[in-house]
């Protein structure tokens, strides 16, 4: 495959396993419907989803980068997307003292940024660990 093709079909997987991706974690929250709060300038709810965004990428980055095919890419794109969700599961479990995603809808930015973080630091392990 032309490398100007495989670019271009990497670019639409990435888009597709993001959306997937936004959307499963959209139905998993139950508070709050994510695109609603940005809507209503919900900073920290756009935070989180932002540090979604940027941490599913960079597992499909290191999927691109360490795949033989298209369809390894996708196999390691769906598993960092599992993981990411059972990161963002065990965040809210280690924090008992308050609800991430009470916090997050009550536009709580602390919250906010810790939640980028989390997503973005473990998608760069979940990434690294791709071999």
């Amino acid at each position: 495959m032309g490398p100007f093709i495989a670019t271009f079909v990497y670019f639409i997987l990435a888009i597709i396993v993001v959306v997937i991706g936004l959307v499963i974690f959209e139905n998993i929250t139950k508070q709050y419907k994510d695109w609603e709060e940005v809507r209503d300038q919900n900073q920290a709810v756009a935070l989180s989803i932002a540090g979604k965004i940027i941490g599913i990428c960079i597992v499909l980055s290191f999927a691109i980068y360490h795949s033989f095919t298209i369809w390894d890419t996708v196999i390691w794109g769906v598993y960092g997307l599992v993981l990411q969700m059972a990161a963002y599961g065990i965040f809210e479990v280690l924090t008992r003292k308050f609800s991430v995603e009470t916090m997050l809808k009550e536009n709580n930015l602390a919250v906010g940024i810790i939640s980028a973080g989390v997503s973005i630091g473990l998608g760069l392990v979940i990434g690294a660990s791709i071999t």
